[in-house]
């Protein structure tokens, strides 16, 4: 499922639709069984039998609702007969809300088919539903303690004071190499055989024969990555560069680049050129600003199938 992949980022839209599955289900097994409420009215009703006639405010923190949704529930219930409102005997200032008779006799009918949603989650889910309850145990325990918006917010914070930095080939960013421009690659193109084979072995191919491959990092994660390939007699081509779409903005892609071109000269090289596409005006643009120019023809003998620019470096 797409939503895993996103792992945290996607928690909220995979709990939501977790509780929409089990919504539905509560209430299909209730209109199966002839009960007369819905899954939603259940925290409120159920509350309110146990504590008695409570405020709306109560029985929002009660069951970690917020004042509005509790509110427009109880709105709900008032129509169905499940709930009343009235003065509170004890405050004649504010009202309560209160059970109905049938209220009453609607939940005193349905300690079966509880009984049977116990056991058939306990059938269906088996351990996981125990590791459930007691993970949400703990996350509103953990959120209590720290909230969310109030930690995400200092984590930003502190993301705002970091800088990216590139770094030489590491053999334990190999499968960034790969992620990286597979992801732009699979986006605008497609992979060819050449990259396949450059992926699977980077420090063969490119580091071996005296080329060179950088990572850009932002506060510890690979954000991206490009290659300097030598073709030999002082001939070197800038190759797959890739930078996550996600971190635009933050300079990665020039770092990169003057990494590869400083590395270029370091090596004493000749000729530095590219090959790439029309489509992506962004990169080109930042090619011609760091000294690239785009020759007229593509290049004789041109590696790749996608390739439909050709630009060769001439300083600064």
């Amino acid at each position: 499922m797409y939503l895993t992949s996103l792992r945290e980022l996607a928690i909220g839209s995979r709990l939501k639709a977790l509780s929409d599955y089990f919504y539905q289900a509560v209430d299909e097994v209730y209109r199966a069984s002839g009960a007369g409420i819905e899954s939603r009215w259940f925290p409120v009703m159920r509350f309110l039998r146990d504590v008695g006639p409570t405020t709306v405010t109560e029985v929002a923190v009660a069951i970690g609702q917020t004042h509005s949704a509790v509110s427009q529930l109880a709105d709900r219930l008032v129509e169905a007969g499940m709930v009343v409102r009235q003065r509170d005997p004890g405050d004649g200032r504010r009202s309560v809300l209160a059970l109905t008779d049938a209220g009453e006799r609607a939940l005193g009918a349905l300690g079966p088919v509880w009984l049977a949603l116990r056991r058939g989650m306990a059938e269906s889910l088996g351990p996981r539903m125990l590791d459930l309850l007691d993970a949400i145990d703990g996350c509103e325990q953990a959120l209590a303690d720290k909230p969310l918006v109030a930690s995400v917010l200092e984590q930003r914070a502190s993301l705002a004071r970091e800088a990216v930095q590139v770094v030489p080939w590491d053999a334990a960013y190999a499968d960034h190499f790969r992620r990286l421009n597979q992801q732009w690659l699979e986006r605008h193109f497609r992979v060819e055989d050449l990259d396949r084979t450059l992926f699977a072995d980077p420090e063969s191919l490119v580091i071996a024969p005296g080329g060179a491959i950088f990572f850009a990092l932002y506060a510890g994660e690979v954000i991206g990555t490009c290659a300097l390939l030598h073709e030999g007699a002082g001939v070197y081509e800038l190759s797959k560069m890739g930078v996550d779409e996600n971190f635009r903005g933050l300079g990665a892609g020039r770092k990169l680049l003057d990494a590869a071109i400083a590395a270029w000269r370091e090596r004493k090289g000749v000729r530095l050129f590219l090959e790439s596409n029309s489509r992506l005006g962004r990169a080109l643009g930042m090619y011609e600003r760091a000294g690239f120019v785009r020759q007229q023809a593509i290049r004789p003998g041109s590696h790749y199938e996608r390739a439909d620019v050709y630009m060769v470096f001439e300083g600064p």
